[in-house]
């Protein structure tokens, strides 16, 4: 059934700078197709409000994923993480608003960001993995001019793309759960609750508090559930802590108070801070890979998104033919490599941007509200920083059972399908690895289809990926057959 582009009826409290009037359209208006796309500059500034609403978490929530420390043994400032956060987040929207002319808002991928904090810096350095983000960006945005990006889309089993969104959904659950306090490396076994198989300390409470009030605010439907319970969370935090409830060094990342203003200048030190090559050690394989896992980490939410939202808005067919959706795949793209200039961790299109279509947006006005809306938090660093990690950590938990709804996608009862699927999910958070995950379920999938005699099925590109996978997983014996060791 084809969407069709219906013109909704304007009242009067709607119009505005960009409406349809009589005499003539605003340049604004003309600019974004404003009354074309049947909104007005009211929607679309309500529309861009709303987004930005739904995803400030990711302002919080970034700089506790990347909190690690690197290879070398070093971390990155909370300040500047923010900063960076932000920075790319406001950039990367501003453009898919003025370039792209679509209601997308983008920010740092969780996915990526989870990747580059379990996989990359344990191996290099941060400037090295923020050189990763810069590679990947500029291969999605080849991938892109050359079409090949919707090519290795359509060559991906679908039951294989949702169990791909699935793993890296518990993949960012875990770390969550880990961050929070409320899982634990154990010495008798792998993991436990808590330190000794209880919970110690408020904190750790205080994460499953806030967690589970954004998910009774989601079950209610509410718009901005995840800020909301990142905020509540925050305000109880501060009270105990201010109160001496809890001892200031329980906070895994400080206690949450304000040091000096609200306001304050930028730190920019991320900014250009990054490095390609001196890689010897890791090697020219696992770089190889690591590139390729972050690709595949903020490659197949992206189109998915970005079709569903321009269809949810009206602006694609059912065949998913969008004005704009070159550009867009681009600017999707060129996200990865900001990110990476700016420090933050690549940048991709949200699904949160839903929120604002659902507010009646149509056009890249929204997108322009979204990006200003980022912009501004540049300046309001230490209110954002007293935000405790056992806080925002709750947010990844939710993400990841957001994520894991796709398994409502998946045919159970069919083993061709539910085994390489299954494999996809739990690989990736028992190995910590994204790429394991993935490697997994490729080579189950072509494995089964063979022993089905159903070979004719699988393309030339899941064999390619197969025989790549399989020399990953028998990296090591191949080296030391080789005498690389």
């Amino acid at each position: 059934m084809t969407q069709q582009s219906v013109e909704p009826e304007i009242t009067a409290e709607d119009a505005g700078a960009g409406s349809r009037v009589p005499g003539g359209r605003s340049w604004l208006d003309r600019y974004f197709h404003i009354s074309h796309r049947g909104s007005t500059v009211a929607r679309e500034v309500r529309g861009g409000i709303t987004t930005f609403m739904a995803m400030a978490y990711i302002v919080l929530l970034n700089p506790v994923i990347l909190s690690g420390k690197d290879a070398a043994g070093d971390t990155l400032g909370q300040k500047a993480l923010i900063t960076a956060t932000a920075f790319a987040a406001a950039l990367t929207t501003l453009l898919m608003g003025f370039v792209g002319k679509v209601p997308l808002a983008l920010a740092a991928g969780l996915s990526v960001s989870g990747v580059i904090a379990g996989q990359v810096v344990p191996q290099m350095t941060w400037p090295q993995a923020m050189g990763m983000c810069v590679m990947y960006g500029v291969v999605i945005m080849l991938l892109v001019v050359t079409g090949l990006r919707e090519m290795i889309m359509n060559a991906i089993p679908l039951a294989l793309k949702h169990g791909i969104t699935m793993g890296i959904g518990l993949f960012i659950a875990i770390i969550g759960l880990v961050k929070g306090g409320f899982v634990h490396a154990g010495e008798a076994t792998p993991l436990t609750l808590g330190p000794a198989g209880e919970l110690a300390g408020w904190p750790v409470l205080l994460f499953a508090g806030t967690l589970l009030l954004i998910f009774m605010l989601q079950a209610r439907n509410m718009p901005g559930a995840i800020l909301i319970g990142i905020v509540t969370g925050t305000i109880v935090a501060a009270i105990l802590n201010a109160t001496g409830v809890i001892d200031p060094e329980q906070w895994a990342n400080g206690a949450p108070e304000l040091h000096g203003s609200a306001v304050s200048m930028p730190d920019f030190s991320l900014f250009g801070d990054l490095e390609f090559g001196g890689w010897g050690e890791v090697g020219a394989m696992t770089v190889g890979m690591i590139v390729f896992t972050l690709v595949l980490a903020g490659f197949f939410d992206a189109m998915a998104t970005i079709i569903g939202v321009g269809t949810e808005a009206k602006l694609a067919d059912d065949k998913g033919r969008m004005p704009g959706l070159s550009k867009a795949l681009f600017i999707d793209g060129a996200g990865g490599a900001i990110g990476g200039v700016a420090g933050g961790s690549g940048q991709t299109v949200f699904v949160e941007s839903a929120t604002g279509v659902g507010e009646g947006a149509r056009t890249g006005l929204a997108s322009v509200v979204t990006g200003l809306f980022f912009a501004a938090c540049l300046f309001f660093t230490p209110i954002t920083a007293i935000v405790p990690q056992e806080v925002a950590s709750a947010a990844l938990v939710v993400i990841g059972a957001m994520m894991m709804m796709n398994a409502r996608h998946v045919d159970w009862a069919d083993r061709a399908t539910a085994i390489p699927v299954f494999l996809t999910v739990v690989l990736m958070p028992f190995t910590y690895s994204i790429t394991a995950g993935v490697a997994a379920g490729v080579i189950s999938y072509v494995a089964i289809k063979v022993a089905q005699g159903r070979a004719r099925e699988i393309g030339a590109f899941m064999w390619a990926l197969t025989v790549i996978f399989v020399v990953y997983f028998a990296l090591n014996p191949i080296e030391s057959w080789l005498g690389v060791h």
